[in-house]
């Protein structure tokens, strides 16, 4: 496997991951909306911060990956 078949691996296993981040901050928010929806606006506002800050770390993973390529 040359190096370039190694770095798509690695991009491909920082998607997953943020997919999965991504997923788990969904779920926890809308578990905690249907706990307390009256502070839904903060619970939504800090999931979406969360989001984006888990695509910039995956984004940045397979920046990474593929310059090693």
């Amino acid at each position: 496997m040359t190096i370039t078949g190694i770095a798509a691996i690695g991009a491909g296993i920082a998607v997953i991951g943020a997919g999965m981040g991504i997923g788990k901050v969904g779920s926890s928010a809308m578990e905690a909306m249907a706990r307390q929806p009256e502070i839904q606006g903060k619970i939504q506002t800090s999931a979406l911060i969360l989001a984006a800050f888990i695509e910039a770390v995956a984004l940045f993973g397979v920046v990474v990956a593929l310059l090693q390529g």
